[in-house]
């Protein structure tokens, strides 16, 4: 892979989408925040800092799938050949067949269930891991095609966790790709907002040309 595509496509990508899809889905305060490190997206002035992850079953089918959605095409199946290819020489499908580099996919190789990452995540705010905050976001990119019911499953766990922590998530955004449910960890209350194929397209040409 070439250094300009490595500065095209890098983890940062995932980062760059998730702050997109917040600011365009669910609030533009969000337009302000940048892309750092511990969290991935942090606003010091609003003090609101939002940590990104991934949880997908460890699967290299699930995580090409997701990639594929993310770029808002089909998914596509993939041989043992060109999967190979994909991990040694760092090729994909992206839109419009634009190639999604190796980087994505180790990104996804190392992508755990929704509540092992939780209770990570859980862990590392509430031991300063993330810094200090007023408010802490959790993005989590999901292809785990959630229920209500699972929904509120996972607001009870995250409560449930971090229910005695100084430092505690106020909001969980679970990106299903065609879906975010915005979870409010306060009074274990959600919404879904759908989101089109048009703005899965947008979401990702934005967070490609950043």
């Amino acid at each position: 892979m070439d250094e300009s595509r490595k500065s095209t496509y890098d983890t940062n990508f995932f980062e760059r989408y998730a702050r997109i899809s917040l600011m365009v889905l669910v609030d533009e305060r969000f337009a302000g925040l940048k892309n750092d490190d511990r969290p991935d997206l942090q606003d010091t002035e609003l003090g609101v800092g939002i940590e990104v992850t991934r949880a997908i079953r460890e699967n290299k089918d699930v995580a090409h799938a997701l990639i594929n959605e993310i770029a808002g095409r089909p998914v596509m199946e993939v041989s043992e050949d060109e999967w190979i290819d994909m991990t040694k020489y760092g090729y994909g499908y992206g839109i419009h067949d634009n190639l999604i580099g190796k980087v994505e996919y180790e990104y996804w190789s190392a992508a755990l269930p929704l509540k092992r990452v939780i209770a990570s995540k859980v862990r590392k705010v509430a031991d300063g891991f993330y810094g200090n905050f007023a408010e802490y976001g959790l993005y989590v990119f999901s292809k785990e095609s959630l229920t209500s019911h699972l929904v509120h499953s996972t607001i009870s766990y995250i409560m449930e966790l971090q229910a005695v922590n100084e430092k505690k998530y106020t909001y969980m955004y679970i990106s299903q790709i065609h879906e975010m449910f915005v979870c409010n960890l306060e009074d274990a209350s959600f919404s879904m907002i759908e989101i089109t194929k048009a703005q899965c397209r947008k979401f990702y040409h934005e967070a490609i040309i950043q």
